[in-house]
C-alpha cells in the first residue's frame, strides 16, 4: 500500500503564499484520491507487488489491460508528482540553494535568477492542467520540462531524467486564492521552495 507523504508542517503553514483551505483540499482530497485511486488499481495487478512507484511509472507498457495502465497512469502520477511537491515546500523555504546544485544551475542556467525565470516560464505556458519540472538528467546537467496532467519525467522521457523539483499548475493548487491568475501563484510559491530539499534530491539522484 502506498502513503502520502507526511507533511512537516501544518496546513496553514505556507500562509500567506499558499492558502490553509488550499492545502487542506490540495492534500486532503485530490493527493489522497490520488493515493487510494492507485492503491485500488494496483491490488488487481499482483505483479506489481513491491515494486517502487519509480518502477512501475517507468514500466507502464507492461500493464496489459488498457484501462488499468491508464488508471495507474494518472493515480500513479497524482501519487508521485504530490509526493515530490509537499515534500519540497517548507515555511523556511524561498532561500537559494548552496552547493553543488548551486554549481550546476550557475553552469546551466547562468544564475538561480534565470532558473526560476525558466521555470516560471515553463510553468505559465502549460496549456490546462500539468506540471513543470526541474530534472537531472544521468550526466548531472539540470533540465526544465513540463507534461500534462500526472504525467512525468518518468513517463515522458522514459528514465532519462529524475525529477527533483516540481511545480503543480492544475487549477485545485492554486484557484481558491490566485483564481485564474497562474503568474501570481508561481511567484508566490519560490517563496516555500526549500532549495536545501531539493539539493538532496540532486545528491541522489
Amino acid at each position: 500500500m502506498f502513503e502520502q507523504v507526511k507533511l512537516k508542517y501544518d496546513f496553514a503553514a505556507l500562509e500567506p503564499h499558499i492558502d490553509e483551505m488550499t492545502m487542506q483540499i490540495h492534500y486532503g482530497k485530490h493527493h489522497a484520491a490520488y493515493t487510494n485511486n492507485l492503491n485500488n488499481a494496483l491490488e488487481k495487478l499482483p505483479g506489481l507487488a513491491g515494486k517502487s512507484i519509480e518502477e512501475i511509472l517507468l514500466n507502464l507498457n507492461s500493464i496489459e489491460d488498457a484501462a488499468l495502465q491508464t488508471a495507474v497512469r494518472n493515480n500513479g502520477g497524482g501519487f508521485y508528482n504530490h509526493n515530490l511537491f509537499f515534500d519540497i515546500l517548507s515555511p523556511q523555504g524561498g532561500q537559494p540553494p548552496q552547493g553543488r546544485l548551486a554549481e550546476q544551475i550557475q553552469a546551466d542556467f547562468n544564475s538561480f535568477e534565470e532558473l526560476v525565470q525558466k521555470l516560471t516560464a515553463t510553468a505559465a505556458s502549460v496549456f490546462g492542467s500539468g506540471w513543470a519540472w526541474l530534472s537531472k538528467d544521468p550526466s548531472g546537467k539540470l533540465v526544465v520540462t513540463s507534461s500534462p496532467n500526472q504525467d512525468n519525467p518518468l513517463i515522458t522521457h522514459g528514465g532519462k531524467l529524475t525529477p527533483i523539483l516540481g511545480i503543480d499548475v492544475w487549477e485545485h493548487a492554486y484557484y481558491l486564492k490566485y483564481k485564474n491568475v497562474r503568474p501570481d501563484y508561481l511567484k508566490a510559491l519560490f517563496n516555500v521552495i526549500d532549495w536545501n530539499n531539493v539539493a538532496e534530491r540532486y545528491a541522489k539522484a
